[in-house]
């Protein structure tokens, strides 16, 4: 099962929601699953916070550097410019791992989000439904560079050497209007990392584990008695998290009986069991109800499993 299976009915009800950013994709296992782009607005709010904890860091490094020469007073030593050397190269070095590291590795992370996404609610995606891939978030960072961060840079260091003319600047902030806009001009909201990187950033609400269904939602479970003699280990149950228990909800729901089929053979194969042809649905709700159990119990504990690629933290 998919990690972009955290986007179930849950999103549809998010304020703000728009019918016109509804998409559904077919996960790798066939899986049908219902998903909501992220708004141009959420991701232009996303993208202000993430610029401003990013100078903000810078801030903080360039103060422990002056803390440092004035404790040290290194600006009196005979060395002083063997170190302001020292600093500049440091300094570069910090503001480049810093620009690229941080949204790198945020969005190859569990969460597949930085703080500013975080913070309004959206995560990055692969569109084919699959795990996010390292090649594609480098691809479309590597891309923000040409479309943000270059201008930029060029303009600041025009402006620092007094070479910044009203061409130089028009030209800039076209080259930088142009890539921001971008978005607005395609259904999908799409900027051009996204287009080259095959991703896209949708909708990721939170959301407690317990308020995702409740056991006793008649569209999950339509087998009480016939699931009781399905039991499974705790090492059978811990393979998946808390994006897979979603999904499996979303099959329960919604799913077709070829999909029904698909996800149990999935499950099955992933933990070594046959249920049987027939008793798909049966196995679905009896290991949906005890993997449910599970996650809540890990959390009452403090341990949280985002996904079946991650460990519990």
């Amino acid at each position: 099962m998919s990690s972009v299976a955290g986007t179930t009915a849950l999103q549809q009800r998010r304020p703000g929601y728009s019918a016109k950013l509804q998409r559904q994709i077919i996960t790798p296992e066939g899986v049908p699953l219902n998903i909501s782009i992220a708004a141009a607005s959420a991701r232009a709010g996303a993208l202000i916070l993430d610029i401003v904890i990013i100078f903000g860091l810078m801030l903080a490094y360039l103060l422990g550097i002056l803390f440092f020469v004035n404790i040290f007073d290194i600006s009196n030593t005979s060395n002083a410019g063997f170190w302001g050397q020292l600093f500049l190269i440091v300094t570069i070095l910090f503001v480049f791992l810093l620009r690229n590291a941080y949204f790198l590795y945020f969005e190859l992370g569990d969460r597949s989000a930085t703080w500013g996404k975080r913070a309004v609610g959206i995560r990055v995606a692969s569109r084919d439904g699959g795990r996010l891939t390292a090649d594609a978030i480098i691809a479309r960072n590597l891309v923000r560079d040409i479309e943000l961060f270059l201008p930029l840079i060029f303009m600041v260091s025009s402006g620092a050497q007094g070479q910044m003319s009203g061409t130089t600047t028009l030209f800039g902030f076209a080259w930088v209007a142009v890539f921001l806009f971008f978005p607005l001009f395609n259904k999908d909201r799409l900027r051009c990392g996204d287009l080259i990187a095959g991703t896209w950033v949708i909708e990721a609400p939170k959301a407690e584990l317990t308020s995702v269904v409740t056991p006793s939602d008649s569209m999950i479970f339509q087998n009480e008695e016939a699931k009781a003699h399905y039991q499974f280990t705790n090492e059978e149950l811990s393979v998946y998290g808390e994006y897979e228990l979603q999904t499996l909800e979303s099959v329960l729901r919604n799913g077709s009986d070829d999909a029904l089929v698909s996800v149990c053979n999935a499950i099955c194969r992933k933990i070594g069991w046959n249920p049987g042809s027939g008793e798909e649905r049966v196995f679905l709700e009896a290991y949906y109800a005890q993997l449910r159990a599970k996650l809540e119990s890990d959390m009452r504990f403090g341990k949280r499993r985002a996904d079946k690629h991650s460990e519990a933290e």
